[in-house]
């Protein structure tokens, strides 16, 4: 999708994929990543996702990227943070104890930039991109993140039937994108309730990527 599109919808409030509270799957799945209390979870693509509030609120730090400075801004200030703001390379900074937010293109972001990284969530990242996109994320995540394992959530759908965003990603796909740098395990598979969009029949479907 091109960057004018995301920020039409953000400052059109057309944030249908906002959730209101932290993920029901990233609450139940997060404690299968091999990661040490305190570790840095990355969250691409994270809107002002509740799932960051979470996060912190367990103890980890957070780093993520999101490409609407409106998202980023309405994420501060429901954390009730004052962010520091700072121009780092092609992207801005939004900075606050625990939590880093690099704001702009996430293909013009680099793993210097990013810093350490110990595990990396993704909800809203992969299904948000079509599939030539997709094609150049994947590995571009896993080069910033140098393999930091995955918690991976994916809609499987009849993609002829509505147009994404969120985009169709069968769990064939998924192993595909991954399959060269992780072990790509199943760990579990649910209908959407009600239909995607309230509409169309799809399968909700989570995975955890851990290096071989």
């Amino acid at each position: 999708m091109e960057a004018d599109f995301w920020r039409a919808r953000w400052e059109g409030k057309q944030i249908g994929f906002h959730e209101g509270k932290a993920n029901a799957f990233l609450v139940k799945h997060f404690s299968r990543l091999p990661v040490a209390p305190g570790a840095r979870v990355f969250v691409p693509l994270c809107g002002k996702t509740r799932d960051i509030a979470w996060l912190l609120g367990e103890g980890f730090q957070v780093a993520g990227a999101e490409l609407s400075r409106i998202a980023v801004e309405e994420l501060f200030a429901e954390l009730g943070v004052a962010p520091e703001v700072t121009a780092d390379g092609a992207l801005t900074r939004f900075s606050a104890p625990g939590l880093d937010i690099l704001q702009g293109d996430i293909f013009a972001l680099t793993s210097d930039t990013l810093g350490p990284v110990d595990a990396v969530w993704d909800r809203a990242a992969l299904v948000a991109l079509p599939k030539d996109m997709r094609a150049r994320y994947a590995p571009h995540l896993v080069a910033l993140t140098e393999g930091a394992p995955q918690l991976l959530v994916c809609y499987a759908y009849d993609q002829s039937l509505v147009a994404g965003p969120p985009f169709s990603v069968e769990p064939a796909e998924a192993r595909a994108l991954y399959g060269a740098d992780y072990m790509v395990a199943e760990i579990e598979a649910v209908p959407v309730p009600g239909g995607l969009k309230g509409q169309y029949e799809a399968m909700e479907h989570v995975f955890l990527l851990e290096r071989a």
